[in-house]
């Protein structure tokens, strides 16, 4: 018997207790209840500390870049064809082809792209993790990943799981006939889940579906009736249902109507921003291969692998009929191949959509799907069984392309031009999944030298002429402060140059002066740039005409400007500071600025700016400014302490979109002090809300309720939240000056050069300039 067996007679213990006291265990580090479970409105600024570089095993230093390049790549191709035509026992592959179940895993993870906010892609093989990983519409992707662990484990770290999951996808449809239009590396992994996103309203009810995992009421996420002039989806949400990736196969609430079908199907390509081409190219293309999987209802499927018992491994989904493989599979309920050709890149699925009618009816699993009524309708081979032929399948969603007007004038298309359809599917697969990666310089890999540059990449042009150097830069300096320009309205324009920015598809910043073009010169929060802008304009002409034919682009120009603004600021607060350049910015065109898929950029808050639409509780009924602001912030790649010091250092330069004084918490405006922090935190005091509203409060001295200081949400955050008012403690001490003006600079180089990936050394995501 251990020492642990023997009854404890200390008299401090019960006979048989624990350790610690106590006779049993109740808890342990993380599980439920959490401060959440208490607290469920609070503002959760932990989030922005998630996926950090405590959490990534190959550290801070470890260059993806460099090591993507060691690849040969023409070798790892070769490999991955090899693995998709050699099946496994543990999960054999349909027709000998892995390819088409490939397809489908590199599909899902970059369908979960949405343009709202940029979250969601490929780009960081969020599908391994929970919730997408768990997902409904996701079963058995779990295999797919499964099967490519020799070749990860092969390549090691010079090959991330997201390139090679989309890789894969690219390699698994040129094995079945289709040319590819390109590939480019450089996503690099995430190392946790990402509990941040908000994938919809919908919370999970017991007493609805068996498990969590499995398509919840669309109820929530939808406004009006399908069919209704006003029926829409909640931003910024793309997905029909919580758990799917697009649109329910058997239709809306499974109710098999293909109008309404493609109603839906509209409505969440466009939120992936695709247009009506691309929808149906992505879908006939996509439906080319492989087959659906339908043999068991889905009552008798294991859990996810999320809620699978620990022996599982990592796999979920077990199927207990049969082998639960092969001919037993089920995924998603519905039951056949569009084609007789299911590993061959051919028009056969829109030649049988079109060729023949189609009546509703059950796969064995009880999902509702469609089958040709002709029965000399062509019959697709079984995945499995040899000599036995199966009746074609067609979902509501295919049906739907038949329907709807638009729709099917894409089709005929398609149909009478297999040269253009496949052009169509392989630039549109080419955009699903590189439309979270940004810009063509993060791209790596042999495959990326594509000659024309894409709208949806919102292309710059090449830079022009040589690099400023010192002495036009000190010259640049001088003339803007010459204008007369505040130093407000200098950082104002600078800060809204780059404010479009977000990391999760890396689009907007400073780079392409699109500030100055439209939308965004429209745009109500920015409606102060534009005097500056014509200022600066002036002041870039002036250099170019007497520079010696050296030129400096606006996008340049507007970063230096505020650059310069910020270095006067912290002299102002007696900091000899100076805040690095790093030209090569370029200024592109409105030709190729898409004015639509900008204007998903534009803000409807910002609390950097202080800026709240009009609008904004008919936008966001129910979302808080502030929970607006910490969205920005998590865009920005901000830390809770880069958050709070931009803020108070924009709000005491005098940075509201409207020049109001709401937030501007110091005498001494234009100079870079803790003072919005120090009187933020004064416990002298009192602050009241202005109206029901809650939108601006005044803050009065206790004493004797003189009015001091007027602020919004975003401001008075900074000093509700507790991990904030840490932060702004840390500050607005007697010695946090130096400190703040140093992070300050350091913050705003960070904002402005997020969009340089143009730069050598530029580390988002792992991938670098060459």
């Amino acid at each position: 018997m251990s020492t642990d067996d023997q009854t404890n007679t200390c008299s401090f213990h019960m006979s048989g207790a624990l350790p610690a006291g106590g006779d049993h265990l109740g808890g342990t580090f993380g599980q439920s209840p959490t401060l959440d479970s208490w607290y469920p409105q609070r503002l959760r600024v932990e989030l922005l500390h998630r996926n950090g570089v405590d959490a990534d095993p190959l550290g801070a230093d470890f260059d993806y870049a460099a090591a993507f390049a060691t690849i040969d790549f023409t070798t790892l191709k070769s490999d991955i064809k090899r693995l998709l035509t050699t099946s496994v026992d543990w999960w054999p592959a349909d027709y000998g082809n892995y390819g088409p179940q490939m397809i489908r895993m590199a599909w899902h993870a970059a369908g979960t792209y949405r343009i709202a906010d940029g979250r969601g892609g490929a780009g960081t093989a969020m599908q391994r993790f929970a919730p997408i990983g768990s997902w409904w519409d996701n079963g058995n992707t779990d295999k797919s990943r499964r099967l490519l662990q020799p070749i990860k484990h092969q390549y090691g770290n010079a090959l991330s799981w997201a390139d090679l999951m989309v890789l894969t996808g690219n390699c698994s449809l040129e094995l079945m006939g289709l040319p590819t239009y390109g590939f480019g590396g450089g996503r690099l992994d995430a190392w946790e889940p990402d509990d941040g996103t908000w994938w919809g309203p919908e919370v999970w009810n017991p007493h609805a579906v068996a498990s969590p995992d499995e398509m919840v009421s669309r109820d929530e996420r939808w406004h009006g009736q399908n069919g209704d002039a006003g029926y829409d989806l909640q931003s910024p949400l793309a997905a029909s249902h919580q758990a799917l990736i697009y649109v329910n196969p058997e239709g809306p609430y499974s109710n098999g109507d293909p109008l309404g079908s493609a109603r839906d199907i509209r409505i969440t390509f466009t939120r992936m921003a695709m247009n009506d081409e691309e929808t149906v190219a992505l879908i006939a293309g996509g439906h080319a291969f492989g087959k659906s999987h339908g043999q068991v209802p889905a009552s008798d499927i294991g859990p996810s692998p999320e809620k699978a018992p620990i022996e599982s491994m990592g796999l979920g989904w077990h199927n207990p009929v049969g082998t639960g493989s092969a001919e037993h599979t089920s995924t998603n309920g519905i039951e056949g191949s569009w084609t007789p050709n299911p590993t061959q890149w051919d028009n056969t699925y829109l030649e049988n959509l079109f060729a023949y009618d189609y009546e509703q009816t059950k796969s064995p699993a009880g999902a509702l799907q469609w089958t040709p009524t002709d029965s000399e309708a062509p019959k697709t081979p079984d995945a499995h069984v040899p000599g036995q032929m199966n009746p074609l399948m067609m979902m509501t969603s295919d049906i739907a392309l038949k329907v709807d007007p638009e729709y099917r004038a894409i089709c005929e298309r398609f149909l009478a031009d297999f040269d253009l359809f496949t052009l169509a599917f392989s630039k549109a697969w080419y955009k699903l999944t590189h439309r979270d990666m940004g810009p063509k310089h993060r791209y790596l890999g042999p495959e990326v030298t594509i000659a024309d540059d894409l709208l949806w990449q919102d292309p710059l042009p090449d830079a022009a002429g040589s690099s400023l150097d010192e002495a036009d830069v000190a010259a640049l300096k001088e003339a803007v402060f010459a204008t007369g320009l505040s130093v407000s309205d200098l950082v104002y324009t600078a800060f809204s140059a780059a404010s479009t920015y977000r990391d999760s598809d890396k689009r907007g910043g400073a780079n392409g002066a699109r500030l100055a073009l439209s939308p965004q010169k429209d745009w109500a929060v920015n409606r102060r740039t534009v005097p500056v802008i014509d200022a600066l304009r002036n002041v870039q002409a002036a250099f170019t005409a007497t520079s010696g034919g050296r030129k400096v682009s606006l996008a340049d120009l507007i970063v230096l400007a505020g650059s310069a603004a910020v270095e006067q600021a912290a002299r102002a607060a007696g900091s000899d500071a100076s805040v690095p350049f790093t030209p090569g910015r370029v200024d592109t065109t409105q030709e190729l600025t898409d004015i639509e898929m900008f204007e998903w950029l534009r803000p409807i808050a910002d609390g950097f700016r202080n800026f709240v639409s009009e609008r904004f509780e008919e936008f966001a009924p129910g979302v808080a400014p502030e929970a607006a602001f910490l969205d920005k912030a998590n865009l920005f790649t901000f830390t809770a302490p880069e958050w709070t010091v931009l803020h108070a250092g924009l709000r005491v330069l005098g940075s509201n979109w409207d020049g109001s004084d709401v937030g501007v918490l110091t005498d001494h405006v234009g100079a870079l002090t803790t003072d919005f922090l120090v009187n933020l935190t004064d416990t002298d005091l009192i602050w009241t809300k202005d109206d029901e509203t809650a939108m601006t409060f005044t803050g009065r001295v206790q004493a004797t309720g003189e009015a001091r200081w007027r602020a919004s949400r975003n401001d008075l955050v900074f000093g509700s939240n507790a991990q904030l008012r840490s932060i702004a403690d840390a500050y607005a001490g007697s010695d946090g000056q130096e400190r703040f003006v140093r992070e300050f600079i350091r913050v705003w180089s960070k904002v402005m050069m997020l969009d340089r990936y143009d730069v050598k050394g530029h580390k988002r995501y792992g991938a670098m300039a060459a």
